[in-house]
């Protein structure tokens, strides 16, 4: 019997994606579109933008997914779209694009948790990643530390109360003139400078809740760049340094708080970073634990992690037959711990 096949889509931020994806963790097609270029004059997303370019790519490269499978929609079990966190027009364009077509194929809809696809996205490329894993989530609009207890079973044990670590990235290469996306240019820039050269602050290390806070360190960065006495390679290298450093130390601290983890696990955009992951990687040793990482392709948004997550709700029982409910409702926040305390001095985005 052929294993199940779940259609993804992804329209959270600025990358549309569509994929289909097996039980069996075959990737059969997937697709992803960028809005790098319509984004960086601007330096960041636009949400306008973005949400006009959902509604223009997302139909068509669904289209073009079953084409390249060589198949239907009458050959998909069900159809998961991300219905948040996000920006509100993208994701509302995915998952109201998701609602036609399951109404028109009576296949069931899965309204999946941005979040959750990236918390279940090593578990895709690693079939022996098991439960529980302590999970390090960072992206451009996320920070968080989470013990992931199964599908649908997270405990968040710490988060940003300020920035995310993919925005102080992004941040610090439009302070530097690096452009748009600035992870990877900063990443880029970093391997040429001294990560000593320039004093920057470590925000909330050593503090005893595991929080991050990266706002001060951007406006570290800033500081030094206008004084004009550091090239741009060493602040580059600093900034990432610093921000390692916090990640490590917070990340430990964690730790301490979690029990009977299996692995490290880290995902989201920033997971792409190379020295992030060398020092997890080397921390997890530490600890006695394995380390994970998904494949780059599965670090930023992407639909084929939709779609894996729709097969773990499937296995695990937490889809009703019918799936989830037609006038289901985007969602701009969507915690994976509803239940977890706010952070002292958080703002929205914990």
């Amino acid at each position: 019997m052929t294993a199940p096949i779940v259609l993804g889509i992804e329209s959270s931020c600025d990358e549309s994606g569509a994929a289909l994806v097996r039980a069996d963790r075959t990737i059969v097609a997937q697709a992803i579109a960028s809005q790098d270029e319509a984004h960086r004059p601007f330096g960041g997303v636009v949400p306008e933008i973005a949400a006009r370019a959902h509604v223009e790519v997302v139909g068509p490269m669904v289209g073009r997914v079953l084409d390249d499978a060589g198949m239907t929609l009458a050959d998909v079990d069900a159809i998961a779209a991300t219905a948040g966190p996000g920006l509100i027009g993208g994701v509302m364009v995915g998952l109201v694009t998701a609602k036609a077509l399951a109404m028109a194929s009576d296949r069931p809809l899965i309204a999946v948790n941005h979040l959750e696809g990236h918390a279940l996205s090593p578990r895709l490329a690693d079939p022996q990643l098991g439960f529980p894993y302590l999970l390090l989530l960072a992206s451009g609009g996320h920070c968080q530390i989470l013990e992931v207890r199964g599908v649908g079973d997270y405990r968040r044990l710490a988060t940003t109360i300020d920035d995310a670590l993919g925005e102080a990235f992004d941040k610090t290469a439009k302070i530097l003139g690096l452009g748009y996306p600035g992870g990877p240019a900063v990443e880029r820039l970093a391997k040429e400078g001294d990560p000593a050269a320039v004093p920057l602050p470590r925000p909330l290390k050593g503090a005893k809740e595991p929080h991050f806070s990266f706002a001060g360190l951007k406006s570290a960065v800033l500081r030094a760049h206008e004084t004009g006495e550091y090239a741009p390679a060493d602040i580059a290298a600093s900034f990432q340094q610093a921000a390692l450093d916090c990640v490590i130390d917070r990340t430990s601290r964690a730790l301490q708080a979690a029990n009977g983890m299996t692995a490290l696990v880290v995902a989201g955009g920033v997971a792409a970073n190379a020295a992030l992951r060398g020092a997890l990687q080397t921390m997890a040793v530490d600890h006695g634990l394995r380390f994970v990482a998904p494949p780059m392709a599965l670090c930023t948004d992407n639909a084929a992690m939709i779609a894996w997550a729709g097969q773990e709700r499937i296995a695990a029982g937490l889809v009703e037959p019918g799936g989830d409910p037609l006038d289901f409702v985007a969602r701009p926040r969507w915690p994976l711990d509803p239940d977890a305390e706010p952070a002292r001095g958080a703002g929205v985005k914990a």
